[in-house]
């Protein structure tokens, strides 16, 4: 596995991570024994880097990502969140909160350091001055080891690195979901921070399986505006052109996914999520898959954000993050 480091830290992480938060919530019930078996077998392949928080599973997921790797804890980067609650408003930002949250996470974790400590969401009630302020403690108490952020404007990153350094930031990127090029990325670039795109596979979408706008209980995806009626059958019919270049290339539609946003610039760090050993391993494998110029440049093209059908999330959750 090629490996990354991130930002200006000096921490090296496989060239594609390991989202967590499917093993927990979200896309169906958790299946323990195919969790397990999956965060396994992405470190036999060479993954390294790791992302869960404090909110997926209501703690649920750090425990389990901790019990599985703890044995190979020196091997692993361990990546979590903290700021989604459960009670409106929905985040705490508040200074005075931070170390409790991160000390639970240590605790479900079962280590004695994260490596890299997130805020989730921006408190709007808290200046980001403030949290980031509280989080540059933990550092000085060797609690967390590099601090970053998710789903913020380029402003508030700007803001937050003249605190303390941001290691990286992380937001939904993938072919169908593009904001960020708009003007985080150039930041990110400027301020020599790492970029980790979550959902890099448009949730499941780009990897061809998800063939009919129909999901089970507790899958959130079918709330998702671009899984819905004709917003799906029109982003279905953008997906030929993503076989096309697995075809070239000899990989699969998802591998390509991946592949173009690793070419996307050497601080870019995807984090597909899978609760499946053998969809880990193939995610694993994207690291290997090198796209030319003219199929980055055509997939580009196709996936122009005029040509996508339907917001990425229903209109409540993007009230939520903040857009450059």
């Amino acid at each position: 596995m090629q490996t990354r480091t991130l930002g200006a830290s000096g921490i090296e992480v496989s060239a594609v991570g390991l989202g967590c938060m499917s093993m927990s919530q979200s896309y169906g019930r958790p299946d323990a024994a195919a969790s397990e078996e999956t965060l396994r077998r992405a470190l036999d392949v060479g993954v390294t880097f790791f992302d869960t928080a404090n909110a997926y599973g209501d703690g649920h997921n750090e425990e389990l990502v901790g019990r599985v790797l703890g044995a190979d804890r020196a091997r692993i980067v361990l990546a979590t969140k903290f700021g989604i609650i459960r009670e409106k408003p929905g985040v705490d930002g508040a200074a005075t909160n931070v170390a409790g949250y991160c000390e639970a996470s240590l605790q479900r974790l079962g280590t004695d350091v994260i490596d890299l400590y997130y805020l989730h969401r921006v408190d709007a009630r808290v200046p980001i001055e403030e949290t980031v302020g509280a989080m540059a403690e933990l550092v000085t108490a060797g609690k967390v080891r590099a601090l970053g952020l998710s789903e913020v404007s380029s402003e508030t990153l700007r803001r937050a690195h003249a605190v303390h350094p941001i290691t990286a930031v992380q937001s939904e990127y993938s072919l169908w979901t593009r904001d960020v090029e708009k003007l985080l990325l150039a930041t990110c670039a400027e301020l020599d921070v790492a970029f980790v795109p979550f959902s890099p596979l448009g949730r499941g979408f780009f990897t061809g399986t998800v063939t009919e706008p129909t999901f089970g209980p507790g899958d959130m995806r079918k709330n998702f505006p671009r899984f819905q009626g004709e917003n799906f059958e029109r982003n279905q019919q953008l997906l030929d052109g993503v076989r096309s270049v697995a075809d070239a290339v000899g990989a699969t539609p998802g591998q390509v996914a991946l592949a173009w946003l690793l070419a996307k610039g050497p601080s870019i760090v995807p984090i597909p999520g899978t609760k499946h050993a053998a969809r880990a391993e193939e995610n694993a494998g994207a690291a290997d898959v090198s796209l030319s110029a003219e199929q980055v440049a055509s997939l580009d093209e196709l996936f122009d954000p005029a040509h996508i059908a339907g917001d990425r999330y229903p209109e409540a959750m993007l009230r939520t993050i903040q857009r450059d």
